[in-house]
């Protein structure tokens, strides 16, 4: 078979279960794709070819002497660079980073080699997750496959390109305020947010604590609910993950309540406001009633986001000294106050900014009229949220609000770049799940639709997702490469 690169995950399962194909002949398929493309995309941090290999020979191995193979039996993953591998580096696509090579797995990470997945290598990502765009990882940018000249999203834009361009099968990535669903949307694929809690953050490099969650970027709603089953679930090193229940596919919608979110739509570009309507109007096919609403607090949730994030960034970034791991800067003529700061001018510009302003807001004499102020507005959006969900079972609206831009057209002007959040961060502040599902594309160029439901209802945004899918014909793999 040609281009096995091409296949979904249950595919490839299913593909090598039968024997009609082996796993090594799948693996090399995939790296002869990442050999043809990665060039022109830099979508990865580091490469594990020889890992991915050996552990596909060794899937052959145990598949002739009839053992147990898992769930994801030779399924290949990319990660994000900011989750725990052992033995792969891990560089958060960070300077500060760049020599580190953890010393564990994060637990999805374990999850997924326990049920046979293949560990391809790391992937590209805005410095330590904060950005929309992957210009500002420290080491290179990553391409958009639909169009070399436009950015991925971000800021696990390595993660939504590589899938999209066949360069692994699936990939995991982290959100805190649209990180899986930006670049998701703008590559044309489906990634999910989870409920806050429902997978394990145990090895992921904190970002913001309270906002971020793993989840995962596929190519079909099908291969989003196998990663899912396998990544979810409660974990000793995580007091935040919850146990909830299993999701499954269904062929039915189960004549859902869907509420159209009037502000999201009123603030998107015209081509994005179109498509959005258009895909609206498909709800009925699947037989699903759709509803204008709007929710006043939503202005709020993007100055509050920003203000919660960044607080909480400029903590978990603190520990970053250089001391116990890092890179090479040696030690000698410097006092530690000297040393620490000669470190952290290692940190990109968009990181010290975010640094900078969570110092800001948490300092004495601010903390009340930025900090506080943040923490109560996200309370009034996330009340009212659940309220909206006792009526309606989802809330639909773009993804993001414009189409891809091209590299350079927001990156010297924070608060255009900030604007990219305005739909995605709503999801993250109110700890609910959001999938993007791709809906249409202008001049070539991707649109999503993001859906939303009550905490741990990610059952709900499966079926209408699922059935969505099946009515609408989109093209999965971009011609330019």
């Amino acid at each position: 078979m040609s281009n096995l690169y091409d296949l979904l995950a249950f595919e490839v399962v299913e593909g090598i279960e039968e024997g009609l194909f082996t796993a090594e002949e799948y693996v090399c398929s995939v790296i002869k794709r990442i050999e043809d493309v990665e060039s022109k995309l830099h979508s990865f941090i580091s490469l594990d070819s020889e890992g991915a290999l050996s552990s596909a020979k060794l899937i052959d191995r145990k598949l002739k002497e009839k053992e147990n193979i898992g769930l994801l039996g030779g399924v290949t993953v990319g990660i994000k660079d900011n989750i725990s591998t052992k033995d792969i580096r891990t560089t958060c696509a960070s300077n500060i980073l760049k020599d580190y090579v953890p010393s564990y797995d994060g637990t999805v990470i374990r999850h997924l080699k326990e049920n046979g997945a293949i560990i391809l290598g790391k992937l590209n990502l805005d410095e330590f997750g904060m950005g929309s765009t992957t210009e500002y990882s420290r080491f290179m940018p990553t391409h958009n496959p639909w169009n070399l000249d436009y950015v991925p999203g971000g800021s696990s834009g390595g993660c939504g390109a590589a899938v999209a361009a066949g360069e692994c099968t699936v990939s995991l990535g982290s959100d805190t305020g649209g990180s899986i669903r930006c670049p998701a949307s703008f590559c044309s694929v489906v990634g999910l947010k989870p409920t806050y809690g429902k997978v394990s953050r145990y090895g992921l490099i904190s970002y913001a604590n309270s906002l971020e969650q793993i989840g995962p970027i596929c190519r079909s709603v099908k291969d989003v609910v196998m990663i899912m089953n396998i990544i979810s679930g409660k974990d000793m090193n995580d007091n935040t993950s919850i146990s909830s229940s299993p999701i499954t596919i269904n062929d039915k919608s189960n004549n859902l309540d869907i509420a159209i979110v009037k502000e999201l739509i009123d603030g998107s570009d015209d081509a994005v406001t179109r498509t959005i309507y258009s895909t609206s109007e498909k709800f009925k096919e699947i037989r699903c009633e759709c509803n204008e609403i709007s929710i006043k607090n939503l202005n709020y949730a993007l100055p509050s986001y920003y203000t919660l994030a960044s607080a909480e960034a400029s903590s978990n970034l603190a520990r970053y000294d250089n001391i116990r791991y890092g890179f090479d800067l040696p030690i000698d003529d410097y006092k530690w106050d000297n040393y620490f700061s000669n470190v952290r001018k290692n940190f990109g510009e968009e990181v010290k900014r975010r640094i900078l302003i969570g110092s800001y807001v948490l300092s004495s004499g601010y903390y009340s009229k930025y900090y506080l102020k943040a923490r109560r507005l996200r309370s009034l959006l996330r009340l009212e949220l659940l309220t909206l969900f006792k009526k309606y079972d989802l809330l639909i609206g773009p993804t993001m609000p414009i189409l891809p831009f091209k590299f350079g057209e927001k990156i010297d002007d924070p608060l255009k770049m900030y604007l990219v959040d305005i739909n995605t961060v709503i999801a993250n502040l109110a700890g609910i799940p959001a999938i993007t599902l791709p809906v249409g594309f202008s001049n070539g160029l991707p649109i999503g639709l993001q859906i939303m439901a009550a905490p741990f209802e990610e059952q709900k945004l499966i079926d209408a997702s699922y059935a969505l899918e099946n009515t609408i014909n989109i093209q999965r793999r971009p011609n330019l490469i």
